[in-house]
């Protein structure tokens, strides 16, 4: 399964692409293409709009914006996907951060009539920040500019350079309309000097991201189940998805934060008993002693520990409405674990335009990305975000309020 996000500013035609990708893959379920056919009747100009596959809330169909992320699923011949339709407005960016968590590409959309704005180069930033291994700029609306190859230059070379000034290798771009449906499933003979591959062919031929399985093993423990046996006694089951590598019964692993030692006994499913297992498989343990094993505790082999501390330095997204208050009490939650945390230090922002670090800044606004200095009131078992995604990031929650405030990737 393949997993891309879509990104991009407001009206830059995210669901609009996102319908047509399914239109034209003929994978809308006939009843759904008939809703939208009397849709179109109903608005009396008979033009069916795609961009409503996507947009399925009440509100976003009134305001005529996404304002939350819409999956969706389909399959071609070649591959299966999931696509998480994202929102544009900046108020939204949590949003994008969200789908963008774990999709395997990103497809950043540019509206050729506005070029390279704020937005666009905030997606950008997140997108690198964020890892995701694949990124493609689709270069949209080129109806609207007439197909014109010095307009899509332009506008390549300007994503190309900044780009290059956040660290990526250049990414794939691929002029389209989504409306008109150039380029973006079939090929469009409406830009004769565009040779490259349709936006589908590429997510179609795009090498897979590395498999979780291949990695370390982490194993959050999310509940502890006691299952009464036949004998009348009762033993204890560790639950919860492997987020990265594999296990087999038989395996030493270690509890952490504590580091207490122990053997894996039996490994279970719904489906029944297995002799191992990988990522992302959810599953249930027991083990050979008799150890404190709580929910937000991780599991792991002895030879690849992850680190275990009660601080770290991070990339943090602020997402509240409120600026960050240095006095404000918070909550960090990692994977399964949530401990009382603080940002000890701003040691800088980061200016999404120059790619300028402001050192120490007074206070953190929406949608701001800075390094900041985590300080938590226990030790707690992560690893650097670019070496495992699912350990290495975290949100933060105002301790009052219970409302997510940022969301954080721990540096190495």
């Amino acid at each position: 399964m393949f997993r891309f996000t879509t990104a991009g500013s407001v009206d830059d035609g995210k669901s609009t692409l996102i319908g047509r990708i399914l239109f034209d893959a003929k994978a809308v379920p006939d009843d759904q293409l008939a809703a939208l056919e009397r849709s179109a009747q109903m608005r009396g100009d008979g033009t069916v709009d795609l961009s409503l596959l996507t947009d399925g809330l009440t509100a976003e169909r009134e305001q005529g914006i996404t304002i939350d992320v819409a999956y969706r699923y389909f399959a071609t011949a070649k591959r299966k996907f999931i696509i998480a339709d994202t929102p544009g407005h900046e108020q939204y960016t949590r949003n994008m951060v969200t789908g963008a968590s774990t999709a395997d590409a990103a497809v950043i959309l540019v509206d050729a009539r506005k070029g390279v704005i704020e937005q666009t180069r905030r997606h950008l930033t997140l997108a690198h920040l964020l890892g995701i291994p694949h990124l493609l700029v689709a270069i949209n609306k080129m109806d609207l500019v007439g197909y014109d190859q010095a307009k899509f230059d332009e506008l390549a070379a300007a994503i190309t350079s900044f780009s290059a000034s956040l660290g990526i290798s250049a990414p794939r771009l691929v002029p389209l309309s989504a409306k008109q449906g150039d380029n973006v499933v079939n090929a469009s003979d409406k830009m004769p000097w565009y040779g490259g591959p349709t936006l589908l062919t590429l997510l179609e031929e795009l090498p897979p991201a590395i498999h979780v399985n291949q990695s370390a093993l982490r194993f959050p423990v999310q509940l502890v189940a006691r299952v009464r046996e036949d004998g009348g006694g009762q033993k204890r089951l560790y639950q919860g998805r492997i987020e990265s590598g594999r296990l087999a019964v038989g395996d030493e692993i270690v509890i952490l934060p504590a580091g207490t030692a122990t053997r894996i006994t039996a490994i279970s499913t719904f489906d029944g008993i297995l002799q191992s297992a990988e990522a992302p498989k959810s599953i249930s343990l027991e083990v050979a002693d008799d150890v404190d094993i709580a929910r937000g505790d991780l599991l792991a082999h002895e030879a690849s520990r992850p680190r275990v501390a009660d601080r770290f330095e991070a990339m943090l997204c602020w997402f509240a409405d409120e600026p960050f208050d240095p006095r404000g009490r918070y909550l960090a939650r990692l994977g399964t674990r949530t401990v009382s945390a603080r940002i000890g230090e701003l040691i800088h922002r980061l200016d999404v335009v120059t790619q300028e670090h402001i050192a120490a800044p007074e206070k953190l606004n929406r949608n701001d990305i800075a390094r900041v200095r985590v300080m938590l009131q226990s030790s707690v078992p992560y690893d650097g975000y670019a070496e495992n995604r699912a350990t290495g990031a975290f949100i933060l929650i105002d301790a009052q309020t219970n409302a997510t405030v940022a969301a954080g990737m721990i540096a190495a």
